[in-house]
């Protein structure tokens, strides 16, 4: 594996990747989820590129940016079995008088994008800029962060951009509890509590699975049951069109349950996608 810090050096290496050539971008603090992403990518592609960045533009002013959990030579040693790790420094990908954005409209408006104003332009601007420098022709996303996901496949249609998008399953602790960098930031009391994610979205599925379909009333029961929990304060619950991430008033269509709730002082997110038979 090559460990690459400048824009130009990967763009010397990238001629010499085996197509096609899949990609996984990530901010680093490795977790199961992360290496599943990296595993589907080599899986599906004789080459692999995974980037380590600590995204600056998509958090706000009160966030976590400066906190956020970092440990790169342990990333670097869970990540031995790539062709490259691009670690880029700030200064390199957003050098000085960096003015350029790119704002998908719309489906950022909502859900996470209504809480964290900004956020995605951050998140679709760096993404273009590290698709630009590496050219994939797959990258591989994570469904619990399902929005991101959503909007990236937005931009890449939208601009034409020749790569595919491939959105791999979230990855759950054994009582449910999604994978997350941030989950680190939890307590022992607070770790239990996390898990009333999960439940509310288990109780959603169960209440579409007996065949409720009126989402006010699924909205209503799941809000109750994050309202048992006491250290758990809900930013949103969601069930929306998997596609457009409208709310919606019934489910008869393909439909995205989920939900931000803060645990103590860490804000979480989880989802589950309602469709099929299932």
């Amino acid at each position: 594996m090559q460990v690459v810090e400048t824009i130009s050096e990967m763009r010397n290496l990238r001629p010499q990747l085996t197509e096609p050539v899949g990609f996984v971008p990530t901010m680093g603090y490795f977790h199961e989820g992360h290496l599943s992403l990296v595993r589907q990518a080599k899986k599906e592609n004789p080459s692999v590129v995974v980037s380590i960045f600590v995204n600056p533009t998509q958090f706000g002013p009160s966030e976590d940016f400066r906190d956020y959990p970092r440990d790169l030579r342990r990333d670097l040693e869970l990540l031995q079995n790539v062709d490259i790790a691009f670690v880029p420094s700030e200064e390199e990908m957003y050098p000085s008088g960096f003015n350029s954005w790119i704002d998908v409209e719309r489906i950022t408006q909502r859900l996470e994008g209504a809480s964290r104003p900004g956020h995605f332009r951050g998140v679709t601007t760096i993404c273009a800029k590290l698709f630009n420098i590496i050219q994939p022709t797959r990258a591989y996303f994570g469904q619990k962060d399902v929005q991101q996901a959503v909007v990236i496949k937005k931009m890449v249609s939208d601009l034409n951009m020749n790569l595919e998008i491939i959105v791999v399953p979230t990855v759950r602790e054994s009582d449910g509890l999604a994978m997350s960098s941030r989950n680190i930031y939890l307590d022992a009391e607070e770790r239990q509590a996390a898990i009333v994610l999960f439940k509310a979205l288990s109780l959603a599925r169960h209440l579409w699975q007996s065949g409720e379909k009126d989402t006010d009333k699924i909205r209503h029961q799941m809000t109750s049951l994050i309202q048992k929990e006491p250290l758990a304060r809900i930013d949103y619950v969601s069930i929306a069109d998997a596609n457009t991430l409208e709310e919606l008033n019934v489910i008869d269509r393909p439909a995205l349950a989920s939900l931000a709730v803060t645990i103590g002082k860490t804000r979480l997110i989880d989802n589950i996608i309602l469709k099929g038979g299932k």
